[in-house]
C-alpha cells in the first residue's frame, strides 16, 4: 500500500498478438527473472491449445471467460479491534479481482503435474472454464471464508 499522497497506477500496454491488456498482464504474471519472451511463448502456446476447445475457436474470449470465473467478489481482511484480530469480509475492487484471478491461475498452474508450463497453464484455464481446478477452489474457499465471517462485517472500515 502506497504512503504517497497520490499513488498512480502504471498503464499496462496491450500485448502484441491479441492487443489485449489482460493477456499482457497474464504474461507479466507468468514471467520469471525478466524473461518476457519465454513467458510470451508459454502464454501464446497455452492460448493455441485453448483455441482447440474454445467455442467458435475464439481463444481470447475463452481466456477472458476463464479469468472472469476466477474473480472473487469478496475476501477477508484482518482487522485488529481491542487486542483481537477479526477476519472482516470486504468487497474486492475490480482491479484487484483481476489481479487475484491471474495470480491464482498461474500459481496453481505451476503446481500441476503436466510436463511443460504451457500444458499446465492450459490445463488450469480449461479447469477454470469447467468450474474446477485449484484456482477455482481457491475462489470458492475465499467466498466461504467471507460468508463464515459475515458476523464481523460491522468492523469494516
Amino acid at each position: 500500500m502506497s504512503r504517497r499522497k497520490s499513488a498512480t497506477k502504471r498503464e499496462i500496454l496491450p500485448d502484441s498478438k491479441y492487443n489485449n491488456p489482460v493477456v499482457a498482464k497474464l504474461i507479466n504474471v507468468v514471467m520469471w527473472d525478466g524473461k518476457k519472451e519465454v513467458a510470451e511463448n508459454i502464454v501464446y502456446g497455452a492460448m493455441d491449445n485453448l483455441k482447440k476447445i474454445a467455442k467458435d475457436g475464439d481463444e481470447l474470449a475463452a481466456l477472458l471467460e476463464a479469468v472472469d470465473s476466477l474473480k472473487p467478489s469478496v475476501e477477508v481482511k484482518g482487522r485488529r479491534v481491542g487486542g483481537a484480530t477479526y477476519q472482516v469480509p470486504v468487497e474486492v475492487r475490480a482491479a484487484r479481482q483481476q489481479t487475484l484471478a491471474l495470480r491464482w491461475l498461474v500459481g496453481f498452474a505451476r503446481k500441476r503435474g503436466e510436463r511443460t508450463m504451457k500444458d499446465r497453464l492450459f490445463g488450469e484455464m480449461r479447469d477454470a472454464l469447467n468450474g474446477q481446478g485449484g484456482a477455482f477452489k481457491k475462489k470458492i474457499d475465499t467466498h466461504k471464508m467471507a460468508e463464515a465471517n459475515k458476523a464481523f462485517a460491522h468492523f469494516r472500515w
